[in-house]
């Protein structure tokens, strides 16, 4: 980090030009240079701080526009990074979010919060087309890639059609890929929402307040039973959720 900080020597609080424009102007040069690279984490406010002897407010004001330029990702309590691509989820494909990122060269990473059996409140049991209070296994989780938390898996899945789902450890495999080697699905069902996450969420994405989210929803079925229900949430400004095919395959309707 010393290495970073020393791209910021040439300030200089005698010229005409306003501090904050000094250091935004750096920060530039060095992300388009491509000096600093996609992902890297940058100096962080107290450094900056600290190391230039200029007030927080100035600091501040150069990596919130920077953030708005979309140059630098802001990550409440984890810092700023040089801002990427936000990844791209399919919603017609089942695909094993480690695959992905690993493919593209980051690391992946799952914390585990919760893996048990509960009963299936109503909705659950009707989304899994089971009766109420029937016993169903649930996963929590979060993703992430680089240590950047990208997104928080929770899934409910049927214990009669796959019993040994409760005894896997999901800190080494995700439940996506473990699922796809057990079965091939028949149909699948996507759902996808804009919502404002609760503070959990927010806590466990590492997200700002008011930070939009996107949600997507998926049942899986197989002989007509529904296997597992889903719910994976993404910070808005990390993920985006698409979908290509051929249309020859499709009819509008």
């Amino acid at each position: 980090m010393s290495a970073l900080l020393d791209s910021f020597d040439d300030i200089n609080k005698a010229a005409p030009e306003p501090i904050y424009r000094q250091i935004k102007r750096i920060i530039e040069q060095r992300i388009n240079s491509g000096e600093w690279s996609a992902g890297q984490k940058l100096p962080s406010e107290n450094d900056l701080v600290g190391a230039l002897d200029v007030s927080r407010m100035t600091i501040n004001r150069a990596l919130r526009e920077l953030a708005q330029a979309g140059l630098v990702r802001r990550v409440h309590g984890l810092g700023s990074f040089v801002a990427e691509m936000p990844r791209h989820a399919s919603l017609i494909e089942l695909q094993d979010i480690a695959l992905e990122i690993e493919q593209d060269g980051k690391r992946h990473d799952s914390k585990v919060l919760q893996l048990e059996t509960v009963a299936a409140s109503s909705a659950i049991a009707a989304w899994m087309e089971l009766a109420d209070a029937s016993r169903v296994y649930r996963l929590r989780a979060v993703h992430y890639q680089d240590d950047l938390p990208i997104q928080l898996e929770s899934r409910y899945v049927n214990p009669t059609l796959m019993p040994a789902f409760i005894d896997q450890d999901f800190s080494t495999q995700t439940a996506t890929a473990y699922l796809l080697g057990q079965f091939k699905p028949d149909e699948m069902e996507h759902r996808v929402s804009a919502i404002l996450p609760d503070p959990d969420t927010q806590s466990l994405l590492s997200m700002a307040k008011h930070q939009p989210c996107l949600q997507l929803t998926r049942r899986t079925w197989k002989n007509a039973q529904v296997v597992t229900y889903v719910t994976l949430t993404y910070p808005g400004d990390r993920y985006e959720l698409g979908a290509r095919y051929a249309t020859n395959e499709y009819q509008l309707r």
